[in-house]
């Protein structure tokens, strides 16, 4: 069971990387947070019963942690010091200035935008994002056309 769970980790890493990015602005925070959501992973493992693809179940835990971690700890984010800033989290080197200024723009959204964007980055259908966050698929391109407004702004 140990094997099987770390090398779909290995596999399906990006996906705790994407999220960490969006929800943590500093490299020590991202690998906290990274290394929380690889426990609370392995904790609820035993409970996977592949009723849903595991990326959709790893992004559902990764996602609330990330949230509930978020509520927990009050993380200051200086926006202007963050500029250039290297991604750094656990197997990453850096991102692009372009991916870094995203970055930043999507730690301005609300929890709820992060968790619908992160999985729309991913490529995952509007219907499969309304079942990971709960909402109906509808609802979802509402909510990403709203989104992508509000990038706009913040990104202009």
């Amino acid at each position: 069971m140990e094997e099987t769970f770390l090398e779909l980790i290995e596999e399906h890493q990006q996906i705790i990387h994407r999220v960490c990015g969006i929800y943590r602005d500093s490299p020590e925070d991202r690998e906290d947070l990274f290394q929380e959501v690889v426990f609370q992973l392995w904790k609820a493992y035993p409970a996977y019963e592949a009723r849903s693809k595991f990326t959709t179940w790893m992004y559902r835990i990764a996602l609330n942690t990330a949230m509930a971690v978020f509520r927990k700890k009050e993380v200051a984010m200086d926006l202007e010091e963050d500029m250039g800033r290297k991604y750094g989290a656990v197997g990453q080197t850096s991102v692009s200035e372009n991916e870094e200024r995203l970055y930043e723009s999507l730690r301005q959204l609300n929890d709820a935008e992060k968790a619908i964007v992160s999985l729309y980055l991913e490529d995952y259908s509007h219907r499969e994002i309304g079942e990971i966050i709960g909402i109906s698929e509808n609802y979802v391109g509402v909510r990403m056309n709203r989104i992508k407004q509000k990038l706009k702004r913040i990104l202009s």
